[in-house]
């Protein structure tokens, strides 16, 4: 995995509830609030998910940066060390051997010490939740991204395109930029660098500057 297991100093923070915590690696970023749909059929995240909904726990996501988000590992799978908890909305399991999940990313979390791939091929780790973004209002300079941001859930809305859960939280700087960030097309790596950011004024800041890039706002 990559490097990053070492628990900050201060005071402890909050452990996921029973840990381990279930990973799943996969070439995305699940940012808070965002939505997840998956389509599982391998054995060992069936099993998770079974787990998952009998305990009412989450899972963790992680972004896949080496090794494929199926099939054998082989040693080379790799993924970063902070990833978001995904709390499962809803199953269909109508279609024999996979099940299609609707998924809610809720809190951020950091892995303390090296993940262990268990024996079913599925990865866990002892993680530590990261604290959720303060709620604080887009600075009026950044209006035009919120803005830009309610004419897209708008249209996208209309199209029968669902990409943002309800409740829309165009009133929260964190949330703007979360939603942005999982819109706009940009490398893994900056997508997790985003996520990972704990100033959500700065993250928010950040994306204005790559919308006036793009010439979007």
């Amino acid at each position: 995995m990559t490097a990053g297991f070492d628990a900050p100093g201060g005071p402890a923070p909050a452990s996921v509830p029973g840990d381990p915590l279930p990973l799943f690696p996969l070439r995305t970023v699940l940012f808070p609030g965002g939505l997840l749909p998956l389509k599982i059929f391998e054995a060992r995240y069936m099993d998770m998910v079974t787990g998952c909904l009998r305990s009412g726990r989450p899972f963790g996501v992680v972004c896949l940066t080496q090794g494929a988000e199926a099939g054998a590992d082989n040693g080379g799978t790799l993924f970063e060390s902070t990833g978001t908890l995904a709390r499962i909305d809803d199953v269909d399991g109508q279609q024999a051997g996979i099940l299609l999940l609707r998924c809610t990313g809720t809190q951020r979390f950091r892995l303390v010490d090296t993940p262990v791939r268990e024996r079913s091929g599925l990865w866990t780790g002892r993680a530590e939740l990261l604290p959720d973004d303060e709620p604080v209002a887009p600075p009026p300079a950044s209006k035009p991204v919120v803005d830009a941001l309610t004419e897209a859930a708008s249209r996208l809305a209309s199209e029968g395109i669902e990409v943002m859960t309800a409740p829309l939280r165009f009133d929260d700087a964190g949330w703007v930029a979360n939603r942005w960030c999982e819109l706009l097309p940009m490398k893994l790596a900056a997508r997790q660098a985003l996520m990972a950011l704990e100033d959500p004024l700065q993250r928010l800041q950040v994306v204005q500057e790559l919308l006036q890039e793009h010439k979007a706002v």
